[in-house]
């Protein structure tokens, strides 16, 4: 039987999440709490249910937007989700709820995001890559494993005399955060998001700043999983490339999470050929394809909403140009339409 996630079930789906290996951060029930007081998107949280046991989750977001389209995503504004089963029944049920819901709602498609194949006669995205990496229970061990010159990117930065620390708040992260995304020409995310995060998910979110003298340098919010790290939203301010605030801010994350018997370090999604998916190469991680499978509905062709598009260009050269404060403003109307 297919059911619809209520509060009363919260705990019932988060204990399937956490004891299915499958599982990831972003399949937990919180995000349905996040995404609907963040963004006012509708969710459909289906679970598959077996005498009085689940067997099946599949966390859906409609996000409907006139710029963007119609989408029905598991998970939006995360980069895992899809179908989490026990079993093949509970699998071929969810799957197909999931599509009989997408032609009611009339969405252009469903999109599930999933880190393997699937369905390999849907079409997917080649687009994205995620990053993960095994750590070694010694720090150091973890400092030689990086790549020669990267190595010396994280030295420069601790002979720089960076610190790290954890904040309570995300008001330094979110200004980090915000000047770094709008100097790519991407719309920020709002304060009211890190912080319902921070509230919603407590000590699995945590915030890293580097400081230089008491100076915000950069700043991560990192989730934490079972034994895993992942650092989530990160940036720096305009002093974070000459002190090489971003390296150190990484490797402190690291450093933090293996002194914390953390075993596996996730370095998130990137797009090929990306500054970022660069970035990440050079500290030795291997690219892993991640599978965003479609079933299509009204869109007799891929979504491609991303700043790669060509038709995005002007868009993000202007928004370069904008503000800070200005692009702090507007921003939150539109990224919450880019899940």
């Amino acid at each position: 039987m297919i059911k619809t996630l209520d509060a009363a079930n919260y705990e019932h789906w988060d204990d399937f999440v956490q004891n299915n290996s499958e599982a990831t951060f972003f399949h937990l029930s919180g995000w349905k709490t996040v995404i609907e007081r963040a963004f006012g998107h509708k969710t459909h949280f289906l679970y598959a249910e077996n005498d009085g046991v689940i067997t099946g989750i599949l966390p859906l977001v409609h996000v409907k937007s006139l710029l963007f389209g119609n989408s029905l995503v598991s998970t939006a504004f995360c980069v895992y989700g899809g179908i989490v089963a026990n079993n093949d029944e509970a699998y071929v049920a969810l799957d197909k709820e999931a599509c009989r819901l997408a032609q009611e709602l009339g969405v252009d498609a469903l999109e599930m995001r999933h880190r393997e194949q699937k369905h390999p006669e849907r079409p997917y995205k080649e687009l994205y890559v995620t990053f993960r990496k095994t750590l070694d229970p010694d720090v150091e061990r973890n400092m030689l494993a990086i790549p020669r010159k990267q190595r010396a990117m994280v030295r420069k930065g601790i002979e720089a005399g960076l610190v790290s620390v954890i904040d309570d708040s995300v008001e330094r992260l979110h200004q980090a955060y915000s000047e770094s995304v709008r100097n790519l020409g991407t719309p920020v995310f709002s304060k009211k998001y890190f912080q319902l995060l921070k509230e919603v998910f407590g000590e699995q979110c945590e915030v890293l700043s580097v400081e230089h003298n008491g100076q915000l340098i950069a700043s991560v919010m990192n989730f934490y999983f079972k034994d895993e790290v992942l650092p989530y939203y990160g940036g720096g301010t305009e002093l974070a490339r000459d002190l090489k605030g971003n390296d150190f801010m990484y490797w402190e994350v690291m450093r933090r999470a293996v002194e914390k018997g953390v075993k596996i370090f996730d370095f998130g999604r990137s797009k090929v050929g990306t500054g970022s998916y660069s970035f990440k190469k050079n500290w030795g991680f291997v690219p892993e394809p991640l599978f965003y499978e479609f079933y299509l509905v009204k869109a007799t062709e891929l979504p491609d909403i991303n700043p790669l598009n060509p038709k995005y260009q002007l868009f993000i050269a202007a928004w370069k140009r904008l503000p800070l404060l200005v692009s702090q403003f507007i921003g939150p109307f539109l990224s919450k339409d880019l899940g």
